[in-house]
């Protein structure tokens, strides 16, 4: 059986069709099987690429074995659809930045070739993010269950008044909360919306999770950092209008009474660097430490 590459892109980039002009050759002239969604057939197409080697499927293979990659050619946010789409399966996640930013994508559309070579000769490093599981519960009935590799956001809506809420970490209760949110991150997604929200950067390798609040209605509530171990539940008491939003891609509409339940997963998902990218040469390349 051939192994097989599964294509996650950005179809609107500029930079599509010369990059998959530029890798997937490679992958081909070694008898891969290429799998994308029909929306890459374009792209392809500009690529000049053979249309007969391009296996569109919308469900990206998921009634197969994983695939041995998952090639990911866009910004953070296609990233997390691919996380969401193919890497929960186990299969091992390469992130080319075709957008600005680039936190988990942080190979550069430039040296888009050289981290595909790097792969094939095996020299890329795998680094294991950990997941943070969400539910949403309504009259102790389970609406909704996903598992996330950024962030899980309960939040207002853009003309609705302040929430009151209830948090609860493991068996503790953290008393109540007035805000226009709550972020509760993985130490991913700690560089994400959370960061945004006034929260610490963690680094990947800790299990924690950041409880960060947007626009707090008392100003000595700050972001928190706690142990990945226990479970956080958040109990919306009292809101017009507020939406459970995870990974900044799928939302839920959210009752006063419901329940968000969160807690560590017990799946990982696996990217690609190249060695040598620690994490603060990513955080002094992305963010600009040390520059005036």
């Amino acid at each position: 059986m051939s192994q097989r590459l599964v294509l996650v892109a950005k179809a609107k980039s500029p930079h599509l069709g010369s990059t998959l002009g530029a890798v997937v050759p490679l992958f081909l002239a070694r008898g891969w099987q290429v799998i994308g969604e029909p929306s890459l057939a374009e792209a392809w197409a500009l690529a000049n690429l053979d249309p007969a080697a391009l296996h569109t499927d919308p469900d990206l293979g998921r009634d197969e074995s994983p695939a041995q990659l998952c090639l990911v050619l866009g910004g953070d946010g296609t990233l997390l659809y691919a996380a969401r789409r193919v890497g929960l399966r186990g299969t091992p996640i390469l992130g080319i930045n075709l957008g600005s930013l680039g936190f988990l994508t942080a190979h550069p559309v430039s040296g888009a070739l050289e981290a595909v070579q790097a792969f094939l000769a095996g020299t890329l490093v795998p680094d294991v993010r950990p997941m943070l599981e969400a539910e949403l519960w309504r009259d102790r009935m389970l609406l909704v269950r996903q598992t996330v590799l950024n962030d899980a956001v309960l939040a207002k809506g853009a003309m609705a008044r302040i929430m009151d809420m209830r948090l609860q970490v493991g068996d503790q209760d953290a008393g109540p909360i007035k805000a226009d949110g709550l972020i509760i991150a993985t130490p991913t997604g700690s560089t994400a919306y959370a960061l945004s929200a006034g929260g610490p950067i963690v680094h990947p390798s800790l299990e924690a999770f950041v409880i960060a609040p947007i626009c707090p209605h008392t100003l000595t509530l700050r972001p928190s950092v706690v142990p990945s171990s226990r479970p956080i539940t958040i109990t919306l008491e009292a809101a017009e209008d507020a939406h459970l939003t995870l990974d900044g891609q799928v939302g839920h509409r959210v009752h006063p009474g419901d329940q968000v339940r969160l807690s560590q997963a017990s799946t990982q998902i696996t990217l690609l660097q190249r060695p040598g990218l620690d994490f603060f040469s990513l955080l002094q390349q992305k963010l600009h430490w040390g520059d005036r």
